[in-house]
């Protein structure tokens, strides 16, 4: 690629320290060669060394690997599906390790020499973190059988099990004394402590203010070993002295003997001894799969998929939501009966069928709305401050439970308004019993505070009494999303229907809620959206309606709507003072941009007439955010979110997981027209493994059930397909052989053997607590650049630390567009954090993050901006995004490519570029963003397909919506909404996707 001289002069010019971390990067990048990729360094490995000193163990792109004490080529012990880390060595030649081979961590042995693989736990809980005893009789681990992770001990000889500590502590990572009488462990990230056999506790350390905790271990004269990290910086430290600083120290047991180290650090094996450091030389080979760009295809017409939310009267009348507006299906024929000017949703009947209530953010603000469906008169119901969601009617009629924007129940009636629970994590759908004495939804409950994930549950709210109850539907397994898969009451009250595993159950209950029999299966194919009517389930399965008596007789019910593309508007010239076409080193002047059928025609000098004259603006390619979750809070969020891409030249969007019948309604509603916003890729629920924690997660547990989820996908014209952290390898690379469609995950490797897409975030969730691709202070090392650049595997920063940048200019979050389009409390929380500087985001984090993703931009690799919004804010953190790029070494030229030709690269599409033929996408901006990226954020007016939109009509919808003034009364809360669990929050609470 020819460079421009400013970007010669950019590059050679940078900081003595991106220049030394950037050539350490690519160091060792030209090992590629074929489909195989030499590894010299590794991130976040750790080390176990054999009882006579002679072999080395160690953990690299999820393998087991041995090598000699002294360094050289490393052998590897177990394949790509064992998924295996963290490696014990014991006595004769066996070494112990954590695998996630069956879609939970256990214990495995294997030989240094291969031979012997022999599995030591199994079930449906985790055992992780193996350390053989020095007498090779006992293997202590840590394991949430209990409750929490607490520190146990398995003796090889009988295979008893025995537990010393539990809850509600949750420890980490045991390593025993040299006597093998005492084990050593983290508490929490916050505390090193010490076990004895007979269950004697004590702490030795407790971290400072802001700092954690990792790999404890016993150094010389029993003192405690441990890794200490703050932003910025790790040390090794034994006992309150650091013996090792300045270096970005893995958070791993260190190997003392004597007055020797060996540890892990800076993507190296090292040995330290008196202030002397010596690294262990390695070599490993491993095979990578280039990757084949597959080609999205812009859906142009068709029948109707997008039924969000279908509900049934009781005399068979079904409302829901479609074409961004609420439809009622009545006889055969769908009518349309609201506007669609707003977002209305989520509809449900009064008892006698003459009612419908729902939430539209016609106010600003989603508010419940209730219709006379004989007049067509519409009131408020009980309107409160926050946003209400998702209602249900209480079977007399009188009453509506909803959830806000927090996560927290209410039942409301045009009186009062009552809060039932505490904030929960993105919580389904009220149902209510027949008696109305009890409400119930999905909830997520978690095995412990260490993991986040656990199972979506049912949460049963006495409103007698006010106890909080939850109910698994069936023995470790979840409610497949928590949204409309229930669980829903019947209306006689004495059944409950729910999907798991894809598939819909039906399970007899009393008045609480409390099962009085087994669950039974009722579908056989994929369900979605359950809705009662008399006996039978009415839902959603791929795209069609159906309707299923509890034997299992399935009939489709036709729903007749149809939707099609606009017309493109009229060809239009629009005059501009310079462009820049997603290529070029600099900016070309005075041109017309021609457009006709909604795609660019021609550039060429200006002449004659434009029929927009832009001369005092730069038009730049519209920008496209490639990791986003629209419906992650679109109920919150309505109609400003489409809006609110728009205004910042935002013209694509790319999300990774969503609401599957959210996001196709969303997809159809855009492309119709219906709905304002940019162009929509996406897929649904991202496919999870045996444990969940998003709503729009869906646990696969097996083959069959990913081939119906597969199918589900295919018929449901996914653009991608994300499998999420706790699918087994074995599973993804199923999904791989199974479709055609692009996939992508959080994992670096396998995935760049058995044929994934790309990689989602720099390094975010991941099943381990840590991730193999980038280090706690956001480094990745040489193995990591090299598996990129060789494979092709895209990746997508999602830079949530750009915050950081508050300190110096918080003006995206004063900017009237995000003032006016944000809902209020999302604004409040966004402004709040502006003036506090960024103060929960590291400086120091973000330059490593950007400086890994300049390694791979720079060494050939395919990196795409994305934010993860709204975890990160819609729009604006795009923006951030790429003025963090630019800070820390990218150009500005390099940093639009990542949110321009790379991303529409990646979706095969002629998107990110103004050239002849491509889609008329543009944002016309103020100022030169290839000399200063703040410009690029500076829109003026955008075009998306030829159709041109202004900023002021972009705002207008909500600087027109009445302010409400007046609220219902909220009555004195439940006792259920006290908080008594550690995992009841709201979902803003913290940036929970770059957890762990």
């Amino acid at each position: 690629m020819e460079l421009s001289r400013r970007e010669l002069l950019t590059r050679t010019g940078q900081a003595a320290a991106l220049a030394t971390t950037a050539s350490a990067l690519t160091a060792g990048t030209a090992g590629a060669s074929g489909d195989t990729v030499t590894l010299t360094q590794g991130t976040n490995i750790s080390v176990s060394r054999s009882p006579d000193g002679k072999w080395l163990a160690i953990d690299l792109v999820t393998a087991i690997w041995v090598l000699p004490a002294t360094g050289g080529r490393a052998r590897k012990l177990t394949d790509e599906l064992q998924d295996a880390t963290l490696p014990s060595f014991g006595p004769g030649g066996r070494i112990a390790f954590q695998s996630y081979r069956d879609g939970n961590y256990h214990l495995y042995v294997i030989g240094q020499d291969g031979r012997g693989l022999r599995q030591l736990t199994s079930g449906r809980y985790d055992h992780r973190e193996p350390a053989f005893s020095p007498d090779g009789t006992k293997i202590a681990f840590v394991s949430d059988r209990a409750g929490s992770y607490g520190v146990h001990v398995l003796d090889l000889a009988t295979n008893e099990i025995t537990q010393l500590t539990g809850t509600p502590d949750d420890a980490a990572a045991p390593q025993w004394s040299r006597d093998g009488k005492r084990l050593i462990y983290i508490t929490g990230t916050t505390s090193v402590d010490v076990v004895s056999m007979d269950g004697r506790r004590e702490r030795l350390v407790t971290a400072p203010s802001g700092a954690q905790l990792f790999g404890a271990a016993f150094g010389p004269g029993e003192q405690p070993s441990y890794t200490l990290v703050r932003p910025g910086q790790t040390d090794l430290m034994l006992g309150t002295t650091a013996v090792v600083t300045g270096e970005d120290v893995f958070g791993f047991a260190a190997l003392w003997d004597g007055d020797s180290v060996l540890y892990t650090a800076d993507g190296k094996i090292r040995r330290r001894t008196g202030q002397s450091t010596k690294d262990v030389p390695f070599e490993a080979t491993v095979p990578v799969k280039k990757v084949e760009r597959h080609r999205t295809r812009n859906l142009a017409a068709g029948p109707v998929k997008g039924i969000a939310s279908p509900v049934v009267s009781s005399d068979g009348t079904i409302a829901f939501r479609a074409l961004n507006a609420l439809y009622l299906l009545k006889n055969g024929k769908a009518t349309r009966i609201t506007d669609g000017r707003y977002f209305d949703s989520d509809p449900d009947f009064s008892p006698d069928g003459t009612k419908l209530v729902y939430a539209s953010d016609r106010t600003g603000v989603a508010q419940l709305w209730l219709r006379d469906l004989k007049t067509g008169e519409e009131k408020l119901y009980s309107p409160s401050p926050g946003a209400q969601t998702t209602p249900r009617f209480s079977p007399d009629g009188g009453k509506v439970a909803y959830v806000d924007h927090d996560g927290q129940v209410w039942v409301a009636d045009p009186a009062g308004r009552r809060q039932i629970t505490p904030a929960l994590f993105q919580p389904g759908r009220p149902t209510w019993p027949k008696d109305g004495n009890t409400v119930a939804l999905a909830a997520v409950k978690p095995f412990s505070r260490r993991f986040r994930e656990g199972t979506s549950q049912i949460l049963s709210v006495d409103l007698v009494s006010g106890e909080l109850r939850y109910t698994e539907p069936l023995p470790f397994r979840s409610i497949a999303t928590r949204g409309d898969d229930g669980p829903v009451w019947s209306p006689d009250g004495r059944h409950l229907a729910f999907v798991v595993e894809s598939v819909a159950w039906v399970v007899p209950v009393d008045a609480k809620g409390d099962f009085t029999g087994e669950p039974r299966q009722v579908t056989r194919e994929v369900t979605d959206s359950l809705a009662w009517h008399g006996n039978d389930l009415v839902y959603l399965n791929n795209g069609r309606l159906r309707r299923s008596t509890l034997d299992g007789k399935v009939s489709t019910i036709r729903v007749g709507l149809d939707w099609r593309r606009p017309k493109t508007p009229q060809a239009t010239v629009v005059r501009v003072g310079a462009y820049w076409d997603g290529e070029a080193h600099d900016l070309r002047r005075n041109v017309d941009i021609v457009v006709e059928n909604g795609v660019v025609q021609e550039i060429r000098p200006q002449r004659g007439r434009a029929g927009t004259d832009l001369s005092d603006s730069t038009a730049i390619p519209g920008l496209i955010d490639a990791h986003n979750h629209w419906h992650l809070r679109g109920r919150q969020w309505g109609a400003r979110q489409g809006n609110v891409w728009l205004a910042y030249g935002i013209t694509t969007v790319r999300s990774p997981g969503d609401p599957v019948y959210q996001m196709v309604e969303t997809r159809e509603a855009l492309a119709a027209g219906t709905l304002t916003g940019p162009r929509f890729y996406a897929t649904g629920e991202a496919i999870d493994g045996s444990r969940v924690y998003y709503n729009f997660m869906r646990p696969t547990l097996s083959r069959a059930q990913l081939d119906l989820e597969l199918r589900r996908a295919h018929e449901l014209d996914y653009d991608m397909i994300k499998t999420y952290v706790r699918l087994p390898v074995e599973l993804q690379r199923a999904a791989v052989q199974k479709t055609k469609l692009p996939l992508s995950s959080h994992y670096l490797y396998p995935a760049a053997n058995i044929g994934m897409d790309g990689m989602e975030h720099v390094g975010a969730t991941n099943r381990l607590g840590y991730s193999h691709t980038v280090t706690r202070q956001g480094k990745a090392y040489q193995d990591v650049v090299a598996l990129f650049t060789a494979s092709g595997l895209s990746m997508t920063p999602t830079l949530f630390h750009s915050r950081a940048l508050f300190a110096e200019d918080k003006s995206l979050a004063t900017d009237e567009r995000t003032r006016v389009l944000f809902p209020p409390w999302e604004y409040e929380r966004y402004l709040a954090e502006a003036n506090s500087g960024g103060a929960n985001s590291s400086a120091a984090i973000l330059k490593n993050w950007v400086e890994f993703a300049l390694a791979v931009h720079r060494g050939g690799g395919l990196v795409i901006c994305g934010t993860d919004a709204p975890l990160d804010a819609p729009a604006t953190a795009t923006h951030l995004n790429l003025r963090a790029m630019v800070k820390y070494g990218f150009t500005p030229r390099e940093a639009l490519i990542t949110a321009t030709r790379n991303p529409a690269r990646w979706l095969g599409l002629p998107l990110g570029a103004i050239r002849p033929g491509a889609p008329a996408d543009i944002a016309f901006v103020g100022g030169n963003p290839l000399r200063d990226i703040k410009a690029a954020a500076n829109v003026r007016q955008v075009m998306l397909g030829g159709r041109l939109h202004t900023v002021t009509d972009l705002l207008a919808p909500y600087r027109e919506a009445g302010e409400l003034t007046a609220y219902t009364a909220a009555l004195e809360p439940l006792p259920s909404a006290e908080k008594r669990h550690w995992w009841h929050e709201p979902e803003w609470a913290c940036h929970v996707c770059e957890d762990h």
